[in-house]
C-alpha cells in the first residue's frame, strides 16, 4: 500500500484558487451514465485506488459524462473527473459547449493521464459506395444527437474535409437508432464515438452489409491541425464482421482530470496505481489503459506536477 502523502508533496504553485490542499481522505470520481463505459470502468479504477493508496477512499458518481464532469470538477463537486480530452480542452479554452457558459477556473484543471481511446468510427452501407470521408458529400449522414460529443466530432471532421452541413442530408440519432436506420436503408452513413470493438457496430455489421469509412489525405492533416486532441488510430482488420483490411480513423481519449488543489503526492499515486495495476481491470477496455499512450492528444490541459513526476520516473517524459 502506498502512502498518500510524504516527502516531496505539495499543491500546484499558484493553482487551486485558494482551496485547501487535498492529500487524501474521501474522494469522488465523476464517471458517466450507468449504461456506458465510464461508470463500470471508473468503479474498478476507484477500487484500485482505494485498495492501494493509504488513507484514500474513492467513490464513484454517475453523471452526464464529459461536459458535466468538467463543470463538477470546476465547482469542486468531484475530485477526479473522466472526460474526453477534446471536451476538456474546450472547457479550459471556453469553446463549443463552454463558449456561452464557461467554467470559472479553467487554469485550475490538470491532467493525470489517458484511460482508453474514444474512437470516432464512421459506418457506411455497402450500397452507398462510401469508402472515404470525402465520399460523404451529398449523402444521408447521421451525425449524432444535437450537442453530443459525436455531433461535435462529426462537424469537425466534415469541416476539415471541406464538407458543410449543407453538403449532406443530416440526421440526429443515437447510434443505436442510427444503426437501425442503416440496416433499413434510411441513411447511408453514421458517425459514432465508441470504444473498439463497439457492440453496437458488431451487431449492425452482423445483420447488414456495412463498412468502416477510411480517414486519410489532407483532410486528416487538417483535422489534427484544427483539433490537436485527435490522434490517428488504425482499427485492425477483422475487428468487425466483413472488415478485411485495417481502417485508419481518429481518436480522442477518455482521460482523468483533477483540480490544482490536489497535492503532488496524491496525484502521483493516483497516476501510478492506475497504470501499474491496469492488468487488474476486468472491463473490456482495461487492456487499453497503457502507459505508452498516457499522454497522446494532451491538448490544452497541463499535466499535474504529481503526474508529471511519475512520467519522468517512467521515462515517458524527459526528467
Amino acid at each position: 500500500m502506498i502512502a498518500a502523502a510524504g516527502c516531496g508533496g505539495g499543491s500546484v504553485p499558484g493553482a487551486g484558487g485558494g482551496d485547501e490542499e487535498v492529500t487524501g481522505g474521501d474522494l469522488t470520481l465523476g464517471t458517466g451514465s450507468t449504461g456506458g463505459t465510464y461508470y463500470p470502468l471508473g468503479g474498478e479504477i476507484a477500487q484500485i485506488w482505494s485498495d492501494n493508496i493509504e488513507d484514500v477512499n474513492v467513490s464513484t458518481q454517475s453523471t452526464g459524462a464529459s461536459v458535466e464532469n468538467m463543470r463538477l470538477l470546476d465547482q469542486g463537486e468531484i475530485d477526479v473527473g473522466m472526460a474526453i480530452n477534446g471536451v476538456a480542452g474546450d472547457a479550459v479554452n471556453s469553446e463549443n459547449d463552454f463558449a456561452d457558459d464557461p467554467i470559472e477556473n479553467g487554469d485550475d484543471v490538470f491532467m493525470l493521464g489517458n484511460v482508453y481511446p474514444e474512437v470516432l468510427q464512421i459506418v457506411a452501407t455497402e450500397d452507398s459506395g462510401i469508402e472515404t470521408v470525402e465520399d460523404l458529400e451529398g449523402k444521408r449522414v447521421d451525425i449524432g444527437p444535437p450537442g453530443s460529443g459525436t455531433a461535435l466530432a462529426a462537424e469537425a471532421v466534415l469541416g476539415a474535409y471541406g464538407i458543410s452541413m449543407d453538403d449532406i442530408e443530416p440526421f440526429n440519432s443515437t447510434f443505436e437508432d442510427a444503426a437501425t436506420k442503416l440496416g433499413d436503408g434510411q441513411t447511408d452513413a453514421a458517425f459514432a464515438v465508441l470504444a473498439v470493438p463497439a457492440g453496437s457496430i458488431e451487431q449492425v455489421a452482423t445483420t447488414s452489409d456495412v463498412r468502416l469509412v477510411q480517414f486519410g489525405g489532407d483532410g486528416l492533416e487538417q483535422l489534427q491541425e484544427d483539433n490537436p486532441s485527435y490522434s490517428p488510430l488504425d482499427i485492425p482488420a477483422d475487428t468487425y464482421n466483413g472488415q478485411d483490411e485495417d481502417v485508419t480513423t481518429v481518436t480522442n481519449w477518455a482521460t482523468m482530470y483533477v483540480r490544482g488543489s490536489m497535492s503532488d503526492d496524491l496525484a502521483y499515486n493516483l497516476t501510478k496505481e492506475m497504470y501499474e495495476r491496469a492488468g487488474e481491470i476486468g472491463h473490456d477496455v482495461g487492456e487499453q489503459v497503457q502507459l505508452d499512450t498516457a499522454l497522446e492528444g494532451q491538448g490544452a490541459v497541463d499535466l499535474h506536477p504529481g503526474a508529471e513526476r511519475f512520467y519522468e520516473e517512467e521515462g515517458v517524459l524527459g526528467g
